[in-house]
């Protein structure tokens, strides 16, 4: 299991535990409507059969002889609730192959599956076609105890799918902090130049001065201060220059909230004048590769893999990838994780974002109560039995042995070469893509990690195992200074200006960002980019942007 894989999947998937017809609402129901998730059945007396269908993305494997219809996790299914698991359809490939197909059926009024849990732009094409049902209130009757506590860790978890009739998509719960940005530093070059632990955006900046110009391998190569990658945007997951513009109290590439509880576009606030400043400097003096402004995340990575940069910033997990290269790459070399700096006024912030971005289930205006309950009794037991199993459960060590754990005498292995066959993750045939995920449980397990805490639980000991110390530190981190992150709060559907104007209002500032950055454009130059931008329709998105979050606010 990588953290990046949930994050950057953009691979949908869909699941229908029944397939719609047009006599949907004229089949028996099987099952007893009941009033509350106590009162749901642990196993159906009857069988169950589930529908589905499911783009097989390039990260799902399986076990010889083992298919998407027949496997592991279908027999579980049927012992454990007397459902049967049947794929209408599957595809594979990329991601986008299955959206072009789900898009097409939508387009040409074909019956949807019952129930669909999706990762796509296309949940808010459902949810306004006015094809799904209200699920606010199933979730209030059915969902276990467990999974509401986890989904009220995050107030904002419901937003994007809520509208001013209720709430139409239950979140797909990630782990929280899972993007927060941290610094990964080399620390054999620090100790070669004889650096202290950076605090302030100063001593950054005297750090990437030794990095390019003190000769921290001891060869004469050319090395850079930083890694960084921003020809997709300023603010992104990886190789991120997010805290440089978080140091001087902005945050571009999102909505952030005001004083005066509005929502404003971060891309146009004085702050970020600062921070592009910061930057243009920084490409002056060398510190910057002079391809960041045309490099992509993965590609600005490789600049430190290879030993070529002192500094990347991006999530705590990176030291399991592609952190782990610059080790292999690199005789001797070493890295640390550093907190964010903080700024001239003595501030630092982060992007972060809600927990819900792991995708949403809706129900179908025609899914029976079979269906519905059936998804309610699978999903109420992951959350109660795998997210935080209990000592001596079924899912203590992992989803199955011989899959994605094994025992060697009395210790278990999840490496790859530990497994006979190679490392297998079940949990990703789950309907909701990784089974049930508890938001804080993760991150502040490697935290306790970091302060020197031995696992305790079968969760912990399961992490503690597969994640690098590199990364406990990275946890504690963003788990200590959490005061410090700057939430993106705008995540509903595009509105109609951004439909219409969005993509020239965003080449506008980011091309002349770039330029700035570049020295291409006086820096002065912001204010007028910002105004241009506010006269083409800018204002107009402010205003919807608004309208939107006002019928949040009035939901909840």
């Amino acid at each position: 299991m990588k953290r990046y894989g949930s994050i950057l999947m953009t691979s949908v998937a869909v699941i229908a535990l029944a397939a719609c017809s047009n006599t949907s609402n004229d089949r028996e129901s099987t099952v007893e409507a009941v009033a509350s998730a106590d009162e749901l059945p642990e196993r159906f007396e009857e069988p169950v059969r589930l529908d589905l269908i499911k783009h097989v993305s390039g990260d799902i494997f399986f076990r010889d002889g083992e298919t998407i219809e027949n496997n592991v996790h279908t027999e579980w299914v049927k012992d454990t609730f007397n459902i049967d698991l049947n794929y209408m359809w599957t595809t594979s490939g990329p991601g986008e192959t299955f959206e072009t197909k789900l898009q097409l059926e939508m387009s040409s009024n074909q019956p949807l599956p019952s129930i669909l849990a999706l990762r796509s732009p296309l949940t808010q094409d459902l949810i306004d076609s006015g094809r799904v049902k209200e699920v606010g209130e199933l979730f209030d009757k059915y969902a276990s105890d467990t999974w509401k506590e986890a989904m009220a860790a995050d107030p904002h978890a419901w937003d994007p799918y809520t509208r001013e009739e209720g709430r139409f998509a239950i979140p797909i719960l990630d782990y929280e902090m899972n993007g927060d940005t941290v610094l990964f530093i080399r620390q054999d070059w620090m100790d070669n130049l004889g650096l202290d632990a950076p605090e302030t955006l100063e001593d950054i900046e005297a750090i990437m001065d030794a990095f390019v110009n003190g000769d921290p391998t001891g060869t004469g190569e050319k090395v850079y201060g930083l890694a960084a990658g921003f020809t997709n945007q300023l603010n992104t997951w990886m190789s991120t220059v997010d805290w440089v513009f978080g140091a001087h109290g902005g945050m571009p590439n999102q909505y952030n909230l005001a004083e005066d509880g509005s929502l404003v576009n971060g891309d146009i606030q004085p702050e970020i004048k600062d921070g592009l400043e910061t930057l243009k400097q920084w490409m002056d003096k060398g510190y910057l590769h002079p391809e960041s402004g045309l490099w992509d995340e993965g590609k600005a990575a490789e600049l430190f893999t290879a030993g070529r940069a002192g500094i990347i910033a991006g999530p705590h997990w990176m030291p399991d990838w592609p952190l782990a290269e610059v080790l292999e790459n690199v005789e001797g070399a070493e890295y640390k994780a550093y907190d964010i700096p903080t700024g001239p006024n003595g501030q630092k912030g982060r992007s972060t974002g809600i927990t819900s971005q792991n995708g949403a289930v809706m129900f179908n205006e025609n899914a029976t109560e079979d269906e519905i309950q059936a998804f309610f009794v699978y999903q109420n037991y992951l959350f109660e039995n795998f997210a935080n199993p209990d000592e001596g459960s079924e899912f203590e060590y992992g989803f199955a042995e011989g899959y994605d754990y094994v025992f060697e005498g009395n210790d278990v292995k999840y490496g790859e070469d530990d497994i006979p066959g190679g490392r297998i993750d079940p949990v990703k045939y789950t309907l909701t893509f990784d089974g049930a995920r508890i938001p804080s449980l993760y991150i502040n397990a490697l935290a306790d990690f970091a302060r020197g805490e031995e696992p305790q639980t079968p969760f912990e000991r399961k992490v503690y195992l597969q994640y690098p110390e590199q990364a406990w530190e990275g946890a504690r981190i963003v788990v200590d200074s959490a005061d410090a992150q700057i939430p993106s709060m705008f995540t509903g559907r595009p509105t109609e200006t951004m439909v219409s104007r969005g993509d020239a209002l965003d080449t506008l500032l980011s091309e002349g960002f770039n330029k700035i950055i570049y020295d291409e454009m006086p820096i002065d130059e912001f204010d007028h980019l910002v105004d241009q931008w506010k006269s083409q329709g800018g204002d107009d998105v402010m205003k919807e942007v608004n309208e939107w979050f006002d019928v949040v606010n009035a939901s909840e």
